[in-house]
């Protein structure tokens, strides 16, 4: 059975107006994802699918926390994630591509929608590029800071020069 299956949204057979689906979203969602950012995470997605003549209209709300490397001290944090977005479903005779990036375009013989890509998409995007403890409200661990700057290249460079090579001190004062 894929793992993605009860994120399919047959809606040919749903009535026009408006028809809700919950969904809670777990390890086994993100590991559904080749090379995915996030690994694992709690979240609660509430959907609400307005089903029109022309077109599906899809108002996303995720409520949870996802788990994130910190970027600088590495250790894992739970960060907070609160979401409203909307995707726009139109039916076209013939498969068309938009450019808008809010607009999915399904031909008039699709019966079913997969929503999996499209709230993957969403969730990684309210990720920030920097990772920190501090946007959960947590201090990074100490002990890998004073680790890495024991090791930081600066630190280095100066342990270098107090031991360096007498024969190579008329070079470096040539370089300075």
């Amino acid at each position: 059975m894929k793992p993605l299956k009860q994120f399919s949204i047959p809606f040919t057979g749903l009535k026009l107006g408006v028809h809700h689906f919950d969904y809670e979203l777990d390890d086994r969602f993100f590991n559904a994802f080749e090379y995915s950012l996030i690994k694992s995470g709690k979240l609660k997605v509430d959907l609400e699918l307005e089903k029109q003549e022309t077109m599906l209209l899809l108002r996303f709300k995720v409520i949870g926390t996802v788990n994130l490397d910190c970027d600088k001290c590495l250790s894992e944090f739970a960060y907070p994630v609160n979401l409203y977005e909307r995707q726009i479903v139109k039916f076209a005779e013939d498969e068309l591509e938009s450019d808008d990036e809010e607009i999915i375009t399904l031909s008039r013989k699709d019966t079913e929608i997969d929503i999996s890509a499209s709230l993957y998409e969403i969730i990684n995007v309210a990720v920030p590029y920097i990772k920190n403890c501090g946007q959960a409200d947590k201090d990074c661990d100490q002990e890998m800071i004073d680790r890495l700057e024991q090791l930081s290249i600066d630190k280095q460079a100066e342990e270098n020069e107090q031991t360096s090579d007498p024969r190579w001190e008329a070079l470096n004062k040539l370089k300075k």
